[in-house]
């Protein structure tokens, strides 16, 4: 994978020393000095200043000699990956999933919890509970956690740190969530959307282009997307890019709460699918109930069922994937990415149906169909990809080099 450039131009040091760690980040077994100005076209004596400060400031660690032809042996520079740890909490209205990852982006413990109590005092309690639980069970000093990052489904006030509304968690009205977690963990707290939170994860673990722009999208107990532009997350002016619940992918289809007909809120979600299926015969019985964990089983029937042969069940996933179709053109369409990336709870048990069925659907929507194909994977991160990424958005403001760190004050 290719790093950023840095700048030899004074007052840059902010941004250098990101690039430097980047690029000893993405390099996965480490980068000698020279190795180090050759990727990020720092000069020499740039590299030995910033490396020397973030040696002391016990970011980075020298690991070794390599001796490659005649001249000096090459000190090898890797990050220090006890040095700092995040935690990164997924909030889901039926799971809660934890994770402590260390500076290098490894997941060093991880633990879920069902999202029972809907008060969200009482939820924000376990959260507290369970991330020092989380922080024990791996034996670190708690000050060298940089943070707790908390991925939620929006919309968010970013700026006061409040979670407003979601259309799946009953009872969460502009609950100001990062500041009673700081309140009840002692520890800084990042709140973001679990779709950006999903993009960062993939930016992370990823070995795409340093220009990487692709679309996610995120199926959780609702759908979302999410943007990543030239490599950086694109948040929109209010951080809540990727409302996609009210966009119409089925004109034909049920009713809305928002007065529309066939949004993807009715026809796309896993509430909505499982509905599908109940009045297609799938299952036996009564139909289930419509709380989260209700849905989360009954869907998970639904894809077991499918991937059995069930040809109903298939139906109702195809034609889910259909729908889904409309959703990830229109983006894409507008959006003019290089590919696209699925990803969330739910998408392991979808992946095999929708990898099957999209690309296809998107190829025949696709504006751009005469010029490219647009690649469809699912994400390298797993089910976990909200939690994990918010991890990596606590460490990523620590070790991502910022366009906006080049603004010069007068």
């Amino acid at each position: 994978m290719s790093t950023r450039r840095g700048t030899n131009l004074p007052r840059m040091g902010d941004f250098n020393q990101s690039v430097i760690l980047e690029a000893i980040r993405l390099s996965g077994d480490g980068l000698s000095r020279i190795e180090l100005s050759e990727a990020t076209g720092l000069s020499a004596q740039t590299v030995t200043n910033i490396t020397r400060r973030l040696i002391e400031d016990d970011l980075i660690a020298e690991a070794g000699r390599i001796i490659n032809g005649p001249g000096k042996p090459r000190i090898t520079l890797r990050l220090n990956a006890g040095s700092h740890f995040s935690v990164g909490v997924h909030l889901d209205p039926a799971l809660m999933t934890f994770v402590l990852m260390d500076l290098t982006g490894r997941v060093v413990e991880r633990v879920t919890k069902r999202t029972q109590d809907k008060d969200p005092r009482a939820i924000v309690d376990v959260m507290a509970r369970t991330i020092n639980e989380l922080i024990q069970a791996a034996g670190i000093d708690r000050a060298l956690v940089a943070g707790v990052g908390v991925a939620a489904p929006g919309p968010l006030d970013a700026e006061k740190g409040t979670v407003i509304d979601p259309p799946k968690l009953q009872g969460w009205h502009r609950v100001p969530l990062r500041g009673i977690l700081e309140e009840a963990t002692g520890l800084p707290v990042t709140l973001e959307k679990d779709t950006t939170a999903a993009v960062v994860g993939e930016l992370w673990t990823g070995r795409g282009p340093a220009d990487d722009s692709f679309v996610f999208v995120y199926l959780g107990t609702g759908v979302g997307a999410a943007l990543a532009r030239d490599g950086e997350v694109v948040g929109g002016s209010s951080r809540n890019f990727g409302e996609v619940g009210h966009i119409v992918v089925d004109a034909e289809g049920p009713p809305c709460s928002c007065g529309a007909r066939g949004c993807v809120e009715v026809v796309c979600t896993p509430q909505a699918i499982v509905e599908q299926a109940e009045r297609g015969g799938v299952f036996l019985g009564d139909r289930e109930g419509t709380d989260a964990d209700s849905v989360d089983e009954r869907f998970t029937q639904l894809c077991e069922h499918a991937a059995a042969g069930d040809v109903a069940a298939l139906d109702v996933l195809r034609e889910a994937a259909k729908r889904l179709a409309v959703l990830i053109a229109a983006l894409t369409n507008v959006l003019d990415v290089d590919r696209v990336v699925l990803g969330g709870p739910f998408w392991s048990r979808l992946s095999e149906v929708y990898l099957l069925e999209l690309p296809e659907q998107l190829e025949r929507r696709s504006a751009t169909r005469a010029i490219r194909s647009l690649p469809i994977a699912g994400t390298v991160v797993g089910d976990d990809v909200g939690a994990v990424g918010a991890a990596c958005v606590v460490l990523d403001s620590v070790l991502t080099p910022r366009a906006s760190h080049l603004l010069l004050k007068a």
